[in-house]
């Protein structure tokens, strides 16, 4: 099925809330696991090697897999498509948070531990504010990189700026395709911009 020209903000709207329920999936699974790594410094090669290899997964071609083989999945297509989203946002997010972690200075972290600040503490009070300049670089990079690749869920029927260069193909429309390629870049370009907003404003 086709779409209209004048459908801009709807289409503009799915590819948005894709991208922005795959960013959630990936921040509450990578920030976590990044952060209790970093502060424990285990399991950090176990954990990169296990997502970098389910990364380098063919995006389409994983989703066509679980489209077919779940339950729900064709019946439900934003369930595989938000999968393989999740699957390739969560490593820069994971990498980010370790890595921020990490990189404080250990007297700090003593010193807020002899303070008398338990774990929990000490990873809210102290790494975490420390780490989050890092963190939100990982968000960054995690953002660009699913608003990219949300174009695949048009290949499982759903909406976003990935019909206009299916529809386009399809048709040979090729300004049509054009459109949703500037229309992509634009969204990707103006989400970095207020990333690089942010990161400035924590740095003042």
């Amino acid at each position: 099925m086709g779409i209209e020209w004048g459908n801009e903000l709807q289409v503009l709207g799915q590819h948005v809330g894709y991208s922005a329920l795959a960013v959630g999936f990936a921040v509450l699974i990578g920030l976590p696991l990044g952060v209790a790594i970093g502060h424990s410094g285990r399991g950090r090669n176990v954990m990169l090697a296990v997502f970098g290899v389910l990364r380098a997964l063919p995006t389409l071609g994983l989703l066509t897999w679980l489209t077919l083989a779940l339950p729900l999945g064709v019946r439900m297509p934003l369930v595989p498509s938000t999968i393989v989203l999740v699957v390739l946002a969560v490593p820069p997010v994971l990498a980010a948070a370790q890595s921020g972690v990490v990189s404080i200075p250990r007297p700090i972290v003593d010193a807020a531990v002899a303070m008398g600040l338990n774990t929990r503490q000490v990873v809210w009070s102290v790494e975490l504010p420390l780490a989050l300049p890092t963190i939100l670089g990982g968000i960054r990079s995690c953002a660009l990189q699913v608003i990219a690749t949300a174009t695949i869920a048009a290949y499982v029927g759903l909406g976003g700026l990935g019909r206009y260069l299916l529809d386009g193909m399809a048709l040979r429309d090729y300004p049509l395709m054009l459109k949703g390629a500037v229309m992509v870049t634009v969204l990707a370009l103006v989400v970095d911009g207020l990333f690089a907003l942010v990161l400035k404003g924590r740095k003042v």
